[in-house]
């Protein structure tokens, strides 16, 4: 029972280390491209099965594979000592190396089964190619273009590769060209040719010495040329430079002259224009001076001005004020006057009051007239109240209305008595020597 079991189990751990060892991890390079029974199948970078596979013997149904393994990277194609002819049957050998790369690895899978197989069979499109173009060419032109037919050994091939899945990466080159075995074309060719370079070097050189030659005598002619030319030019040159320097001489001895009298002319110039300017500078100075003080005198007549304007204006309104005053206070004396003739009519008591108004008036306008002829007389005013403000108020009630009317009282009072009417005799006979003209 045990052996029943632990075999199943060797077994099962033989074939997961045998699958183990099956395991593939693709290069970068390299592309391996896998055909199972019914599909092809591509791994490596960038592959669509990736770079992991299992590498099952073909022998194994379903899970067997046979496997190709194609570079994915650039490779050469060496075609050493290729036997070639020209378009004369002339033979020669060639060296060409050429650059591929798998474009499509697949399509290479298809054509071939191994990679050196598929070498193969790019080796024989090259040939091809070359054989073809090489026998419609001349030897000659063949070695001095090589460039030009590895260009045309490139396009001859492209479309032929790319049916196997390879492009070019750069043109076929033609690296050497040689003589064929028991042949000397090439080597009569280039000694040919170095003859001619030789030939021609020595037509070149002698040219080129009888150039030299030609060219040195006429250089010399040119020289001796140029010698007399040279002293003739220097004789002239010493005499004109000798005219020259007398005239310039002369030139310079009037130009001195002029000079010194353009500077005399010019110092003087200057001092008139110094002095003009001076007096210009003192006349600015005055008229400035004279405007300032112009201005002052201006300032000071328009701030005098201003005043007595102001002050005009100022009695004009008071006078205006005044006039405006009494025209109010004459209205209302005569509105009043209006209004009390309308209230008298028949009232006897307010009649015979109105009359004893007049009367007081009277004797008031009577004070007023002997005050102002006692105005007249040296009278002297004694303030005994308690200040002067009340002093002089008491003279200033002696003056009005009231006053007027208390002192013609006073003087009908003293009219009444002996004494009284003495003193007004005395005050009057004084008056009138005072004052002639008023007696007369």
């Amino acid at each position: 029972m045990t052996a029943l079991i632990i075999i199943p189990i060797i077994l099962i751990i033989a074939l997961a280390w045998w699958i183990v060892t099956l395991r593939r991890v693709v290069p970068t390079n390299m592309v391996h491209i896998l055909q199972y029974s019914r599909k092809t199948i591509s791994y490596g970078k960038g592959q669509a099965g990736g770079n992991v596979y299992y590498e099952f013997p073909a022998w194994i149904p379903v899970f067997g594979i046979t496997k190709r393994e194609l570079p994915v990277s650039n490779f050469d194609l060496n075609l050493d000592a290729y036997e070639a002819y020209d378009q004369d049957r002339v033979p020669f050998v060639l060296d060409i190396k050429a650059f591929f790369r798998i474009a499509d690895t697949n399509e290479a899978a298809n054509k071939v089964g191994s990679f050196g197989e598929l070498q193969d069979h790019l080796k024989g499109i090259v040939q091809g190619a070359v054989r073809s173009i090489m026998a419609n060419a001349k030897l000659e032109d063949i070695m001095s273009e090589r460039s030009v037919y590895g260009e045309k050994f490139t396009n001859a091939v492209s479309n032929q590769l790319r049916e196997w899945g390879v492009v070019p990466v750069k043109n076929i080159e033609l690296m050497d060209i040689r003589d064929a075995k028991g042949e000397e074309v090439i080597s009569n060719i280039m000694a040919k040719k170095k003859s001619d370079i030789e030939k021609e070097s020595r037509i070149e050189v002698a040219k080129n010495r009888q150039i030299a030659k030609t060219a040195e005598i006429e250089a010399q002619r040119i020289i001796e040329v140029k010698a007399q030319d040279a002293a003739e030019a220097v004789g002239k040159r010493k005499a004109e430079v000798n005219q020259a320097v007398g005239i310039q001489d002369q030139i310079a001895q009037q130009e001195i002259a002029s000079q010194a009298k353009l500077t005399k002319e010019k110092e003087m110039e200057v001092a008139r224009v110094q002095e003009v300017k001076q007096a210009e500078i003192r006349r600015q100075a005055e008229i400035i001076k004279a405007e300032q003080e112009a201005k002052v005198i201006t300032t000071i007549a328009d701030a005098n001005l201003s005043a007595k304007q102001k002050e005009a204006s100022g009695i004009e309104a008071e006078g205006k004020a005044m006039a405006k005053a009494k025209e109010l206070d004459q209205l209302a004396s005569v509105t009043a006057q209006t209004e009390l003739a309308a209230k008298i009519g028949e009232n006897k008591p307010y009649q015979e009051y109105l009359i004893r108004i007049e009367q007081v008036r009277a004797n008031q306008a009577v004070g007023i007239e002997q005050a102002k002829n006692l105005g007249k007389a040296q009278i002297k005013v004694i303030a005994n109240a308690g200040d002067i403000d009340s002093g002089v108020n008491s003279v200033r009630e002696v003056f009005s209305p009231k006053g007027g009317t208390a002192i013609g009282g006073m003087l009908e009072a003293l009219a009444n008595t002996d004494t009284g009417k003495a003193l007004i005799k005395q005050f009057l006979d004084k008056s009138s020597l005072e004052n002639p003209k008023a007696s007369k």
